[in-house]
């Protein structure tokens, strides 16, 4: 029974701490944020721009001076922020009502108002709280005189505190150190001194009640989406913290959700048809550097589309590095768009950090360069107002969201490893996904992006972005520009396009991009299906049971011919290898099989994904398998084979696709349907016919007078 009382006398008095917590709600006016900074970066102007979202009022020291204290993101340093605050707070010292908050500027943000902030403080009931991390910086040796704690970090980080202004200006005038001395290692000395803990009842928010140290807690947080605004939240602690600082290696995962409106320039609407002259008087000037470093799938295609960009081509300058002979087939083609255009050539023998660094200086020195474009040639940029849409975002480095279709790999990193390369962030896969649509912040992008030429000549005017011994150039690229405290980012608010793999791309082929239908198959179908392939159901059907479609386009005709051409080997009619038709062809004919050439699993892939939907629609309750031992092309000539007998088909169906034009190319030629006494005399080319084959669609080849025909033929599911 004695435990009773005690257990009630408990009771009054946490319900007694609770209403004198309430009791000491500090006004909002009585609140100064001070932060220290030299420099007007990004990542201060983020910081700002928080702050005016949620109404702070921000003391800013040093802005302007030069920075004395150490190289803090890699070593020890800071004590300069110290004694700039120490100069500060003397001011301060009698005020004790007022509640001095400091942070860093560069690499934090707030997620809520002063209201939040201060009731958090009162409610933690004490008047000097640092943030905590999970890590003893600058000595470890300390990590045993830290206070056990039941739950959370245990040890402090100087990179946010708060309390009241006699206790924090008390506690700075004890700096005597140089201003490279570590502001840390002083604020923790004076933490683990128990008598001066106790004196100025010091505490860790050991729980991210207010601050959020990302450093080494990144699996803790998740961003926790609502209907009118985005917020942090600590699922260790279930917390909001209000103040999120980005510190260590996580310096530049903070992504700031807020509405931004545009401020360089704006693109009338209704003026999507203006002369080009005209708009050249108003846009920006952008330089725009292709890189060709190695071998490229559709590689004829990423050249066109640069031809076909809404820019004004007076408004873009080119320089190409490359090493494709063949752009200079589009070089002869639309040289005329880009009158101011540089080549560089395989003969220059630049490496390509040599030759970025090229590209980007020609900006870097002309002042009339307003934006510097990098793009290479694996990227399929298939919105052709990019320019326009990432000019308008007014950033200072930005890229469009690309990634390979189907899969995550994409052109930039959502977060940094502690040493510098690739880690998966908690929102990448939802971002590239378009799961999550925004402007993102990232450490890391490639491939494509454009630079504003004015932050070229200025923060980045000293740096040599891409030339370091024993990193990649876009390693390189990134770090330096993070260095500079410039912010990176990447837009995923519009369909840009895709990247494209060249991981097995083979140009000992003749036409490579055709056996491209596995890595990169949305290239591959825009390339070589027809384009009216959609239409498929609204055409006709010549005889019955016999359907006529669009299938290939007319690239995928010519470069199957010239491919079978360029091989050469045509079968001898009657003389034909019987082992090589696997005993399936019962008419011999002059053909090359897809397995000689080395296309039978690309060949398949097509069956699957074009033919054998079309088979499930126009044959109600057959669902084929898609395997097929007979691929080939035939062809058909006055003088070596110009028709071929009555036959069935050793196929469940058969599809016969016309490779050239009757009429231009040939005369002659079709196929006649015996039991139905049907013919089909004018195939159109990169047209397929599909018919039954064994029992029902005996038929014949009708004579080729002309020319010569090529056709492609399958026999499917035998």
């Amino acid at each position: 029974m004695a435990s009773c009382p005690l257990l009630l006398l408990g009771l009054v008095a946490l319900f007694h701490g609770s209403v004198s917590a309430e009791q000491r709600r500090i006004p909002a006016e009585n609140l100064l944020v001070i932060t220290a900074a030299t420099d007007e970066t990004d990542g201060f102007n983020r910081f700002m721009r928080t702050a005016k979202e949620f109404n702070y009022t921000v003391k800013v020291l040093g802005l302007g001076e030069e920075w004395k204290g150490g190289d803090v993101a890699r070593t020890v340093g800071g004590g300069q922020k110290v004694r700039w605050l120490k100069k500060e707070l003397i001011k301060l010292s009698e005020q004790k009502d007022t509640v001095v908050l400091f942070v860093d500027s560069y690499d934090v943000i707030f997620a809520s108002g002063p209201e939040e902030l201060l009731l958090k403080f009162s409610r933690l009931g004490h008047r000097v709280v640092f943030s905590a991390e999970g890590f003893c910086w600058p000595d470890q040796r300390l990590a045993s005189k830290y206070p056990e704690v039941h739950s959370g970090k245990r040890y402090l980080n100087s990179g946010g505190f708060i309390g009241f202004a006699p206790d924090l200006a008390a506690i700075v005038q004890q700096w005597k150190y140089k201003d490279n001395d570590d502001d840390q290692l002083f604020y923790t000395r004076i933490y683990l001194d128990k008598t001066q803990r106790t004196k100025f009842n010091m505490t860790l928010d050991h729980r991210s009640r207010i601050f959020q140290n990302l450093n080494g807690a990144v699996d803790e947080v998740v961003l926790k989406f609502e209907r009118a605004k985005v917020r942090a939240r600590n699922v260790a602690y279930d917390t909001l913290p209000v103040i999120i600082h980005g510190n260590g290696p996580t310096k530049l995962q903070l992504n700031y959700l807020g509405n931004y409106v545009p401020t360089a320039w704006t693109y009338e609407n209704g003026c999507g048809n203006c002369d080009d002259d005209l708009l050249s008087a108003t846009m920006p000037l952008v330089y725009m550097a292709i890189f060709i470093e190695h071998a490229t799938p559709f590689m004829e295609e990423f050249l066109d589309r640069l031809a076909t960009m809404n820019y004004p081509k007076g408004c873009v300058l080119i320089q190409v590095v490359y090493h494709e002979q063949h752009i200079h087939q589009f070089w002869e083609r639309h040289k005329d768009l880009f009158p101011d255009a540089q080549l560089v050539g395989p003969e220059e023998n630049l490496q390509e950090d040599k030759a970025r660094t090229m590209a980007v200086d020609a900006c870097k020195k002309d002042p009339e360069c307003d934006y510097y474009f990098s793009i290479d040639s694996d990227v399929a940029l298939v919105n052709p107002d990019t320019l326009r849409i990432l000019i308008e975002e007014n950033k200072s480095v930005i890229a469009p969201m690309l990634s390979r279709h189907g899969k995550l790999w994409s052109n930039f990193w959502g977060a940094l490893s502690p040493e510098g390369y690739y880690s998966r962030s908690e929102d990448y896969i939802e971002i590239v996904q378009a799961k999550r649509i925004g402007l993102w912040n990232v450490p890391y992008i490639t491939q494509a992006y454009l630079i504003k030429g004015s932050v070229l000549r200025s923060r980045l005017s000293q740096v040599q972005l891409y030339q370091d011994d024993g990193l990649d150039p876009d390693m390189v690229f990134c770090r330096n520009v993070r260095d500079q405290g410039v912010f990176m980012f990447v837009s995923n608010r519009d369909e840009f396009g895709r990247l494209v793999s060249s991981a097995n791309f083979n140009t000992s082929r003749l036409h490579p991009d055709m056996w491209q239908i596995f890595d990169n198959p949305v290239d591959w179908r825009e390339k070589y299906i027809h384009e009216n392939y959609s239409k498929i159901f609204e055409d006709e059907k010549p005889c019955p049971d016999v359907y006529w479609f669009p299938a290939f386009s007319d690239k995928m005709c010519d470069h199957l011919v010239e491919t079978m051409e360029d091989y050469g080997q045509w079968s001898g009619g009657s003389h034909k290898d019987e082992r090589l038709a696997g005993g399936y062809e019962n008419v011999p004919t002059v053909d090359i099989h897809m397995n000689q050439i080395g296309f039978e699993k690309e060949w398949l892939k097509f069956l699957k994904d074009f033919i054998s939907p079309v088979t499930e629609k126009l044959y109600p309750g057959y669902y084929p398998k898609a395997q097929a031992i007979m691929n080939f092309v035939v062809r058909y000539r006055p003088d070596e084979q110009p028709s071929l007998r009555p036959h069935h088909d050793s196929s469940t169906f058969t599809i016969n696709i016309a490779l050239n034009n009757k009429g231009r190319d040939y005369e002659g030629g079709g196929c006649r349907f015996l039991r139905y006494d049907c013919r089909v005399e004018s195939p159109r080319k990169g047209w397929s016919f599909m018919h039954p084959g064994r029992l029902t669609h005996y038929h014949e080849g009708l004579p080729t007078t002309r020319g010569t025909r090529y056709i492609m033929v399958s026999f499917v599911d035998p």
